[in-house]
């Protein structure tokens, strides 16, 4: 009998605390196999964001990488972006990969669960607030930061 695959999809804080601790109780143990899905390659704590836009913060220093974490915790990272869900069939679809030039390195794919968790985090929202959109800069990613 196979084990059962358990696929995290995003790789915020939740999720890379969840990957790990189920690696860690399941992955090790090959329980489970344990896959983190995320677009980026490396993590960084969202709450230290304005810290990297203004220079305080090494992002080399201080950000995850994915794939090296994940050899050292018992899971699986896949790089790739939720582009649809089928329940019925338990599949997930990947968007195709691009470089920096719109290139695509990795084609549309697919990949199977057997318990699916999203984890997709958040991004912010002025819900309209008048002024917000002229005189607030938001941060949501590393490459908002740096920008």
């Amino acid at each position: 009998m196979a084990i059962p695959r358990i696929v995290i999809v995003g790789g915020g804080a939740g999720g890379l605390a969840l990957a790990t601790r189920l690696g860690h109780t399941l992955g090790k143990k090959k329980r489970a196999e344990i896959v983190l899905l995320d677009r980026n390659a490396t993590h960084v704590w969202k709450p230290l964001l304005h810290e990297l836009a203004t220079g305080v913060l090494n992002s080399s220093m201080d950000e995850v990488d994915y794939r090296g974490h994940s050899s050292a915790h018992y899971y699986r990272y896949q790089r790739g972006s939720l582009n649809g869900l089928d329940r019925e069939q338990k599949v997930i679809h990947l968007a195709p990969i691009e470089d920096e030039d719109g290139v695509e390195v990795l084609p549309a794919r697919q990949l199977t669960y057997d318990y699916l968790v999203l984890s997709l985090g958040s991004i912010s929202n002025d819900f309209g607030t008048n002024g917000v959109a002229e005189h607030c800069h938001f941060i949501d990613s590393p490459q908002q930061a740096k920008a």
